[in-house]
């Protein structure tokens, strides 16, 4: 540790040269930043919970597992990978006898909740029985029995009935009378599930007996609520309740672990936020590392002279690493905790914004502790480290007299080394490209954010080299542009590694942005084609309650109807190939109440092969996109998982081209409505007739009206993709601002001697300009060249289209990536020629 130890030679640089040490601290504060607020939503990502609000008063429950889990054989040997259900997984309702005879039960309860529509409203229903642990109770009247209903004030006030009068109430078993027998106020727990997605705010209770068939699930339960003895141990129930219910495959939970029964929203949130803070904490990690080190490498160069001059009065090698590691160990970990700090607000606002959209359950907490700000400054520490350490390498074991000569003139020859592996990196970006252009969906993703990787590796170890090239070819441009352009030109060539500085974080900032942006308005653009010439009904009724049982059949008997079909739309878990390995991949399906035939006639999904005829029980048609990542034609069977888990392997029916826009799986409702907790279709296509008859059904649109809604609502999704781009190139573009500042604050010398040689003020600030827009236009072009080479076959892979690059969205990036160039070059150059002119 001694010697890493700060020493007065590395003090005195900072405190001398304190311009390169700023543009460090900058680089390595915004690398903490990004570390900080990627490693705390990966953190909570992890540990994200939610507190049992329905069942706090049943300290142990037993449910359905409701993952669907693959195993996949490894080098370690097999592993699982688990993957949210779409829907409740159920379990037997007979399950709540076996859980009432472990020791310490008090009694168990077996739980129902499922909507319900009252006219045109929506309740929400659940079986009396749940009111022994939500709290829920009579306030006048008798508990339900079968064929009667217990409202709560809400739904009685709207129904208008009170105890004895008969409501009509539909439910997945149909439309029927219920006797009130009697009204209720809504416990705690009962309050905690109105409003969902299952049904509106207001509750209806049932007899328990009849409750599994009016939810659509005969015998099946949503789960099993154990209450204790008092005095009974919670750890020791759970204990016995699991082994009364050994072979049922029924999880037993306890804690915090309950709630995620209640909010399904759970698991995709903390798939969501370990994705963010993981996936694209990675990658983020990699930018800001990536940029980190280049500033430093910068720093460490710009004072090549220096070192020369140490080592030729006598400094050691050992004396000049010495120096490099304890400059970072001054610099480093101050702008780590510092970074740390709008890390952290960055990772709140990031997280509040998730929650705002409904990606993340208002019951789960941002968690922060010290893992990730300890990794973030470990991170800036080791980043600076390592830069300064290879880039003081040379000057460090140089001779003294070629240390001094080659600090006075720029080294033309790139190393062998840098150049070999910036060659194997652009030939992996170019295979790398071949692989997803051959491949379609996720892996087409995934191998396109390789191909960004290692074509930015590419250019920044073939920085000088591909500097001098655009040098030369930019040069040639600005030939015409008088004796200033001429000059920026000389100096561009001259000092070809400066200008692979300054080029590196613009390329940087274009790419990635570019590639997250324009994937986006690519996949949107298709999809929203898709959609419109997909949807050829002439009429399209909503309801966000669901729409009334019967639907289909009620609008076809409306005059002039020729056609008329509803759909249930829900996802199922398809399994995919992704890079050698299977995964289960959530994929939107419709299910459809009539045949294919009659869904040809309100919806062209541009089938490829097979015939829709054929679409009905076990058969199923799917998108081509879908069909080449599960490696299935028609005819064959398609393994997959129904929203609730359940098994099943369907033949595929037929193949076609619009299920980006539509739905990528096209079923017979009949195979999913069992599997779903809402067996309401929610969408109705009509061919035919006029509106006025379907306003009953409800809300009426046209085609064009429903493909607007669809991509108003499709945009939501979009915010993601544009929050990773500002990250990213708002990470990079502050880098490239940091590096021109610290070149051109480098140059004060040279800057000087023009002045002395007779050039005006005016004529510097346009040579600099020049190379301003030299730099912007060199890294726009490699910038732009890699996102192209990126998005070309990744959305050839996923939507079979090339990609879509809005002009307007396209010339903002360009318009400032050159405004921050020349902000960046003339504001610092103007300070250092009043400096010097001062």
């Amino acid at each position: 540790m001694r010697s890493l130890a700060p020493n007065g030679l590395a003090r005195a640089a900072v405190r001398f040269k304190p311009a390169s040490f700023v543009g460090t601290f900058v680089a390595l504060l915004m690398s903490a930043l990004i570390v900080a607020a990627c490693g705390t939503l990966l953190e909570t990502g992890v540990r994200a919970s939610v507190p049992a609000e329905r069942y706090a008063k049943a300290p142990v429950v037993a449910a359905a597992d409701q993952s669907a889990r693959v195993v996949a054989d490894t080098i370690d040997g097999p592993e699982e990978s688990k993957y949210p259900l779409p829907d409740t997984a159920r379990v037997d309702v007979g399950l709540a006898a076996k859980a009432a005879h472990a020791p310490g039960a008090e009694a168990a309860v077996a739980d129902f909740t499922f909507p319900v529509r009252q006219g045109s409203g929506a309740l929400t229903g659940h079986g009396w029985g749940s009111h022994a642990f939500t709290g829920s109770a009579l306030s006048a009247g008798a508990a339900p029995r079968t064929g009667e209903v217990a409202l709560d004030a809400a739904a009685a006030r709207t129904a208008k009935a009170g105890v004895g009068d008969t409501v009509v109430l539909e439910t997945a078993a149909g439309q029927a009378e219920f006797r009130v027998s009697g009204l209720a106020r809504a416990g705690s727990g009962d309050t905690a599930t109105a409003g969902t997605a299952t049904g509106g705010g207001a509750t209806a209770w049932f007899a328990d007996t009849e409750a599994p068939a009016l939810s659509g699930h005969p015998g099946k339960a949503d789960a099993i609520a154990v209450l204790a003895k008092d005095g009974a141990d919670t750890g020791a129930l759970a204990t016995a309740v699991d082994k009364a219910l050994t072979g049922s495959g029924a999880q037993v939970l306890t804690g915090d672990d309950r709630g995620e029964v209640e909010d399904h929203g759970l698991a995709y949130a903390k798939e969501t936020l370990t994705a963010l803070g993981g996936s694209f904490g990675g990658i983020a990690t990699l930018v800001a590392v990536f940029t980190a080190a280049g500033t430093v490498a910068l720093s460490v160069g710009q004072r090549t002279r220096e070192f020369a001059l140490l080592r030729a009065v006598g400094a050691t090698p050992r004396q000049i690493r010495r120096a490099v590691a304890a400059e970072a160990l001054l610099v480093a970990p101050l702008a780590g905790v510092l970074g740390c700090l709008p890390g952290i607000g960055l990772a709140h606002w990031w997280f509040g914004q998730l929650k705002d959209r409904g990606a993340v359950p208002q019951a789960v907490e941002l968690h922060v502790s010290w893992i990730p700000l300890v990794a973030a400054v470990g991170t800036g520490l080791l980043t600076a480290l390592g830069a300064g350490w290879i880039a003081g390498r040379r000057p460090a074991k140089i001779k003294p007299g070629q240390a001094l000569a080659e600090a006075s003139v720029e080294r033309l020859r790139p190393g062998v080394i840098r150049t070999v592996l910036g060659l194997a990196a652009l030939g992996g970006g170019s295979a790398l490209a071949g692989v997803a252009a051959s491949t379609g969906g996720a892996d087409a993703a995934n191998a396109s954010l390789g191909v960004v990787m290692l074509f930015m590796l590419a250019v920044a170890l073939l920085g000088p080299l591909v500097a001098r090239l655009c040098a030369a070819l930019f040069g040639l441009l600005l030939r015409g542009g008088g004796a200033s352009a001429s000059l920026a030109a000389a100096n561009s060539r001259t000092n070809s590694r400066r200008l692979a500085s300054a080029i590196t974080p613009i390329v940087l900032a274009m790419a990635f942005a570019s590639t997250l942006v324009f994937m986006h308005t690519s996949e949107s653009k298709v999809s929203a084609d898709q959609l419109r010439e997909g949807i050829t009904a002439d009429h399209v009724v909503t309801d966000p309650a669901g729409l009334p049982a019967g639907a289909a059949d009620r609008a076809a008997r409306a005059p002039g109807v020729r056609a008329a079909v509803s759909l249930l739309d829900t996802q199922v878990l398809v399994p995919v190939d992704s890079g050698g390995e299977t995964s289960l991949q959530a994929t939107a399906t419709q299910g459809i109440s009539g045949s294919g035939a009659e869904l040809a006639k309100v919806q062209d999904l541009d089938v490829r092969g097979g015939s829709l005829d054929r679409v009905g029980a076990g058969r199923i048609a799917i998108d081509k996109t879908l069909a080449t990542a599960a490696k299935v034609k028609v005819g064959d069977k398609l393994p997959l998982h129904l929203p609730d888990g359940t098994k099943a392997r369907p033949e595929v029916a037929a193949v076609y081209g619009r299920g980006l826009g539509l739905a990528a799986v096209t079923m017979d409702r009949a195979s999913l409505a069992g599997h779903v907790t809402s067996g309401f279709d929610g969408t109705l296509l009509v061919r035919g007739g006029d509106a006025e008859p379907l306003t009953a059904l409800g809300k009426v649109t046209d085609a064009s009206g429903y493909a607007v809604a669809q991509s108003v609502d499709s945009e939501l999704g979009a915010w993601s993709n544009y929050m990773m781009a500002a990250v990213l190139g708002g990470f990079a573009a502050v880098a490239a601002v940091n590096t021109l500042v610290m070149t051109v604050l480098d140059r004060r010398r040279e800057l000087t001697v023009l002045r002395l040689v007779g050039s005006t003020r005016r004529q510097v600030l346009r040579m600099l300009r020049w190379e301003s827009l030299l730099v912007s236009a060199a890294g726009l072009a490699l910038g732009t060249t890699i996102a192209l080479i990126t998005l070309t076959p990744m959305m050839r892979g996923m939507t079979g289209e090339s990609p879509y690059i809005p002009p307007l969205v396209y010339g903002t990036f360009a318009a400032g990536a050159v405004c921050l160039g020349l902000l960046a070059v003339t504001l610092p150059a103007r300070a250092a020629l009043r400096d010097r002119e001062g």
